[in-house]
């Protein structure tokens, strides 16, 4: 898997939140942010399946949200 380093800037007061989440799961500030990121990514492509009609042609499809 290749991999894109990118920079996130990140409000001070957030911060800890984050880094306390990721402690909390077990995971790398990096990791949960990576999922975070990923998860918002899929439900707005479902979102946009659903506002074409096409999130009923793909049930049962692939791993539920």
């Amino acid at each position: 898997m290749s991999v894109t380093t990118m920079t996130l800037r990140v409000p001070d007061d957030l911060a800890p939140s984050i880094r306390a989440a990721a402690s909390e799961a077990g995971l790398s500030v990096n990791a949960y942010v990576v999922r975070a990121a990923r998860r918002a990514a899929t439900l707005d492509a479902a979102k946009q399946l659903a506002t074409l009609g096409l999130g009923d042609d793909l049930a049962g499809e692939g791993d539920a949200l």
